[in-house]
């Protein structure tokens, strides 16, 4: 079921003077993503067959999932009234596709399934915590607010049946490790390249993967604070299995966000170049 509606977004408060037009591009990036839910809903029913309860679960988490891009998507064309979301939103599914005809996860078992949706779901709600703390503009801050909730929740959904299917599979601690650390570093992947690609670039121009990584990195980047830092770090800590507010997970935060720090500039000289 889902905690909120598109329509019970004030939706008359949007103030376009207040717009920031380097949140724009991925804004409209994102929204595209999150409405592809239903494709991961189907993978992951395949992946989890015989298992009526988690895949109830998937079923609402997509309907949520596709309930964000929408209500993004409805937001960007008012930030840019030239772009059409549903137009924007074919083009990405024509450009990249999710291979949902499986009988197993692509991670080695439904634990390992599992941790690599907790770490998305990580991703998610430390972006839109994030985004709504970068805007001056009340109509997206809402949004991003009511999204980055869902996410976090999510999270916690995974991470439950991921408990449920560790006391089975029995992964170390140092596999779960793996697995995780496997699944942040494919933020860079085609699927968000794509995304940026489709929703912001003209018709025609032929797609190139690191010149919109690039551009999509340098601008997201910029809008972590150490402290959407040390939560992101906390949620994979505990997810793994380590004590999520310890000596060592505050030392991995200041690392990470020197290290995003680092990428930003990286991209930065990229787009320049």
């Amino acid at each position: 079921m889902k905690h909120w509606r598109i329509e019970q977004m004030d939706w008359d408060s949007f103030d376009p003077a207040r717009v920031d037009p380097e949140i724009i591009p991925l804004v409209k990036a994102a929204s595209v993503v999150e409405k592809n839910g239903l494709d991961y809903a189907e993978y992951l029913r395949r992946v989890f067959v015989g298992d009526p309860d988690f895949s109830q679960a998937a079923e609402n988490w997509a309907v949520e999932e596709v309930q964000h891009g929408d209500a993004l998507g409805r937001w960007a064309m008012l930030a840019d009234p030239s772009w059409d979301y549903e137009t924007a939103f074919q083009r990405y599914r024509d450009t990249y596709k999710i291979d949902a005809d499986v009988d197993a996860s692509i991670r080695g078992s439904r634990t390992g399934e599992l941790i690599a949706r907790c770490m998305v779901e990580t991703g998610t709600s430390s972006f839109y915590t994030a985004l709504a703390d970068a805007t001056d503009e009340p109509l997206l801050k809402a949004i991003c607010k009511q999204i980055a909730a869902d996410e976090y929740r999510h999270f916690k959904l995974f991470y439950d049946h991921m408990h449920r299917y560790l006391k089975r599979e029995k992964l170390s601690v140092w596999a779960r490790t793996r697995i995780a650390l496997g699944r942040v570093t494919e933020s860079e992947d085609d699927e968000l390249a794509s995304a940026y690609h489709t929703t912001n670039e003209p018709v025609g121009m032929t797609y190139d993967h690191q010149r919109c990584i690039a551009a999509y990195m340098s601008k997201t980047l910029g809008f972590y604070q150490p402290k959407h830092v040390d939560r992101v770090t906390a949620m994979i800590f505990k997810t793994i299995g380590f004590a999520p507010h310890s000596r060592w997970q505050k030392l991995a935060a200041k690392g990470v966000y020197n290290l995003m720090q680092w990428r930003r500039r990286s991209f930065r000289r990229q787009v320049a170049a």
